[in-house]
């Protein structure tokens, strides 16, 4: 019990009670109960992100399949067979990666490490994360093997790990981030910079979906890549250090046996910090389509979001084979001087069939095309054909030539 000993104190106790009051709801005849006691209810939580209102890039293509609603700020779903940009929100929009950064490093560590050799950590490695942050808890002088690292970099998304694989490769992680930005480029990428190897919030640390979709489909074509980041578990066995058995489980949880599973998926990489909200690649396959979905900035995982783009990329679209008989093309006069050809037309060839990824239930008929002579250090200038539905790309071909030089 609280006594009251003096009038102005009581006058103050009503005052101060009469603030909370006035804080807690407004002063309404809706915000009282029948007693006339305030009511204080809790701010309501948004059924959906802002962002999930929002429509797809591709929404727009003439007769393109209209995309599903996600969660995610942005997204690309990419088929890695022919390039073709399934769907597309704010794919250009620059955001935080955060761990699917590591794709590149396993890349770049898939493209210039021995994967069969053996490495000790070094002290700058095994020490140079944040507290907190995903780890095996690595000590320096810790040997492991290529494939052991590799895994715990894809599959526990092991910071000192990504450091240590840096060192390897470029012989500093500076180095090895001139070489991530370098890859990045040659991949394509137009809007992408990094400052680490392990996605650690930085602000000149960034890429978008669309770019992020052209790396992972390098990556894929990586066969050592493809090990690693389709591969669910994983042991590294007591090393020189460590006296326990590390047991190691791909995060993606979309893979068989997970508590998202779906059907089709291959494999991919997770990632999360607060500046970035979830970040997800995932691999995919059913029938002849194979497509790599990128979201950036959502929530739950983004599992969510790439079920629903998947539902999109399988229910709506197909791989179709072209006709590429036609492999004449008109020679400039001085081509046909140099080429020593006296015809007015000097046939290319396939060296492998060509496909286009388009809507169900179109054709090639439905498909434009455009042609570009590309320079080729490794022989005779190559001809690339690119196909478009709609002014869209979806699919090309790269023909070789093949000349026929005088006697």
């Amino acid at each position: 019990m609280i006594i009251i000993n003096k009038p102005h104190s009581f006058f103050a106790a009503v005052l101060c009670l009469s603030l909370i009051l006035s804080c807690a709801a407004p002063a309404s005849a809706e915000s009282t109960d029948a007693s006339g006691d305030p009511v204080v209810t809790a701010t309501p939580v948004p059924e959906h992100s802002a962002y999930y209102d929002q429509a797809a890039d591709t929404d727009a293509i003439p007769g393109w399949p209209t995309g599903p609603n996600i969660e995610g700020q942005a997204a690309v779903v990419m088929d890695i067979n022919t390039g073709a940009v399934l769907y597309s929100k704010n794919g250009d929009t620059r955001l935080y990666p955060a761990s699917i950064t590591k794709i590149m490093t396993a890349l770049l560590a898939c493209e210039n490490l021995d994967q069969s050799s053996s490495f000790s950590m070094s002290e700058s490695a095994a020490y140079g994360i944040e507290s907190g942050s995903s780890t095996i808890y690595a000590d320096t002088g810790e040997v492991f093997t290529m494939e052991q690292g590799m895994m715990a970099l894809m599959l526990e998304s092991a910071n000192e790990m990504a450091l240590e694989l840096a060192e390897l490769t470029s012989g500093s992680v500076k180095k090895f981030v001139e070489l991530m930005n370098q890859r990045a480029r040659i991949i394509g990428c137009t809007n992408t910079h990094f400052n680490n190897p392990n996605g650690l919030p930085d602000e000149t640390h960034y890429t978008t979906a669309s770019d992020m979709a052209l790396i992972s489909r390098a990556a894929y074509s990586n066969a050592c890549f493809r090990k690693y980041c389709t591969t669910d578990y994983y042991e590294i066995p007591a090393t020189n250090v460590m006296a326990e058995t590390r047991y190691l489980r791909n995060h993606h949880g979309m893979m068989a046996g997970h508590d998202y599973a779906y059907d089709g998926v291959l494999g991919g990489k997770t990632g999360y910090t607060e500046a970035a909200g979830n970040t997800l690649v995932t691999y995919a396959q059913r029938g002849s389509l194979t497509v790599v979905v990128v979201v950036l900035n959502s929530t739950g995982g983004g599992y969510s979001d790439t079920a629903s783009l998947l539902d999109y990329a399988f229910g709506n679209f197909q791989l179709i084979s072209l006709d590429t008989s036609d492999t004449g093309r008109a020679l400039l006069p001085s081509q046909q001087s140099i080429l020593g050809d006296d015809a007015d037309t000097s046939a290319f060839y396939y060296k492998t069939q060509s496909y286009a990824t388009v809507p169900v239930g179109a054709d090639q008929s439905l498909l434009t095309e455009s042609q570009e002579l590309l320079a080729n250090a490794a022989g005779m200038p190559r001809l690339k054909t690119t196909y478009y539905y709609n002014d869209h790309e979806v699919g090309f071909g790269m023909r070789y030539e093949r000349t026929i030089l005088s006697d």
